[in-house]
């Protein structure tokens, strides 16, 4: 298994499965042994199931859409987006929106092709655990983390752009 990063960079092993999508005319397949991150969409159709099960969270993908757990995403102990590419920014946007606009209390992770000097922006974003790409050194995730002291914009971590801070 994985290791998960906190945002204050300490680490820890992950015991969340990651289950993927079934193929067409196959059932989802969650393990019995420990907690499971199913896909969102399969996760609300079936809700029922699934309902005040604190060992069950979801995963997006990039491509999905964060709207269709409105009003039921603190449901939920952990979401998780991927990413499929580092190069794909899609995954920001949900966690900002699952933050701000649904307002998320719970644990959200990055996970796929997650990369060091993605963190930092990750987290300011909503992230507050992330899943490395295994070929990179976690050691580093927590001077990656704290990279730089201020951010200029607001974001899910200040909600007052440096130039407001500077000047009260």
């Amino acid at each position: 298994m994985p290791n998960v990063i906190s945002p204050d960079g300490s680490i820890r092993r992950d015991n969340w499965a990651v289950v993927p999508r079934p193929d067409e005319g196959e059932s989802l397949a969650i393990p019995s042994d420990q907690p499971a991150l199913v896909p969102a969409d399969l996760w609300l159709a079936g809700h029922e199931h699934f309902a005040g099960r604190e060992d069950i969270g979801v995963w997006f993908d990039s491509h999905d859409e964060p709207e269709i757990l409105e009003g039921k995403v603190n449901e939920l102990p952990v979401i998780a987006v991927n990413f499929p590419k580092f190069s794909d920014g899609r995954g920001y946007s949900i966690a900002r929106l699952l933050r701000e606009r649904f307002g998320y209390t719970g644990e959200l992770r990055a996970i796929g092709d997650v990369l060091l000097d993605q963190l930092q922006f990750m987290k300011r974003c909503g992230f507050d655990a992330y899943v490395l790409r295994p070929d990179k050194d976690i050691t580093k995730a927590q001077r990656c983390l704290n990279f730089f002291s201020q951010g200029y914009q607001a974001a899910t971590d200040t909600d007052v752009p440096l130039f407001r801070r500077r000047a009260s």
